[in-house]
């Protein structure tokens, strides 16, 4: 027998992620057009207001601002027909800088929608999509939804958490970001640390291409990037990073091994990785499904697509992780420094 209540309560949380489903182009509207941006600054507007704020289409903009209003994206006063965005809102849609700006994850759910032929195509094959595989500009949509976190925790809180690092690139010293990605990150350290000498390395030819752009952009000297694979990654470093990158690899072991061997006497690595429990039932979270998402849409094929095919997934949770960095990637210790709602940062020590 159908429980009613329980059916009624299914039904509620679908309809609420539909409504968040169907957002997405309109986020992406919002966030693309200047629309969040103009509102937070110039509110309270009337459609007609904001049409004339921003030179966009009055009836277009007034099927939006309804929409978002009934998202709470936005507020709405029924007193005076106009539209506006608490400050709360207009630092999660409007505040780029800002340590919780989400458009960009609203993009990535985009990408992952136009991945999903190739990634259905696999589910019967059992192959890997490979990361340049992926539908569209899935790769900067993923760089800008992480790049506020390490803008916000990545000097301030994770690098003064490991043993001596700061002050040994304050010196001088070298860092290497392996799976740099659009290069944010390490764009952030060759910044904070001048005297010291920064490369992102990355087997992504175009996600380097644009890393290579930003780098130019902001004048940092110290900043190189090179295209090349975790398999033939070598040379001597102080610190090696890698930012949400250890469970996409097809042999996570390997490359341990690897980065161990590249580390001066003294070093360390920084691992960023999905915030998960070992244990599936304790990761039935609103944002552990996020991450089960995800890693079923990218992080699991892009694993599979590799030779070595270890799949970790974006939860593999702690204790395999220290069975990849220490017991088979060679290193005496794996400690956790630092947390966010999304991510656990450890540090590793040969």
């Amino acid at each position: 027998m159908i429980d009613e209540t329980k059916l009624q309560t299914l039904v509620g949380s679908i309809i609420q992620d539909l409504g968040g489903a169907f957002s997405v182009p309109l986020v992406r509207i919002g966030e693309e057009l200047g629309i969040y941006k103009a509102l937070a600054e110039g509110g309270p507007l009337s459609s007609q207001g904001l049409a004339d704020k921003t030179g966009l289409d009055e009836r277009y903009l007034r099927e939006w601002l309804s929409a978002q209003a009934a998202s709470t994206y936005i507020s709405y006063d029924g007193d005076t027909k106009r539209f506006s965005m608490t400050p709360e809102q207009a630092f999660v849609f409007a505040n780029q800088e800002g340590p919780m700006y989400m458009p960009p994850a609203f993009a990535t759910a985009a990408g992952f929608q136009g991945n999903r032929a190739v990634v259905q195509k696999a589910f019967q094959t059992g192959e890997g999509v490979a990361w340049g595989e992926q539908e569209g500009c899935l790769a900067c949509a993923i760089a800008r939804f992480f790049r506020p976190g390490y803008a916000h925790h990545l000097l301030q809180e994770w690098l003064p958490a490991m043993n001596g690092v700061v002050a040994k690139l304050q010196q001088g010293g070298s860092i290497a970001d392996v799976g740099c990605g659009h290069g944010y990150a390490t764009m952030i350290l060759a910044d904070a640390f001048p005297n010291a000498t920064v490369r992102g390395v990355d087997f992504h030819e175009p996600s380097i291409a644009t890393a290579r752009g930003h780098a130019v952009e902001h004048g940092l000297t110290n900043l190189e990037y090179e295209v090349q694979s975790v398999e033939s990654f070598r040379g001597q470093h102080d610190l090696i990073t890698l930012f949400d990158f250890l469970h996409d690899l097809g042999d996570p072991a390997g490359a341990m091994r690897r980065i161990r061997e590249s580390l001066r006497p003294g070093g360390a690595v920084m691992i960023v990785e999905p915030i998960a429990a070992d244990d599936l039932a304790e990761n039935l979270t609103p944002v552990n499904r996020l991450h089960y998402s995800a890693s079923t849409m990218v992080c699991v094929p892009t694993s599979l697509a590799q030779d070595g095919r270890a799949a970790l997934g974006a939860q593999a949770g702690e204790a395999q992780l220290r069975e990849v960095v220490v017991e088979q990637g060679g290193f005496s210790t794996m400690r956790r420094i630092a947390e966010t709602p999304f991510n656990y940062v450890f540090e590793a020590v040969a």
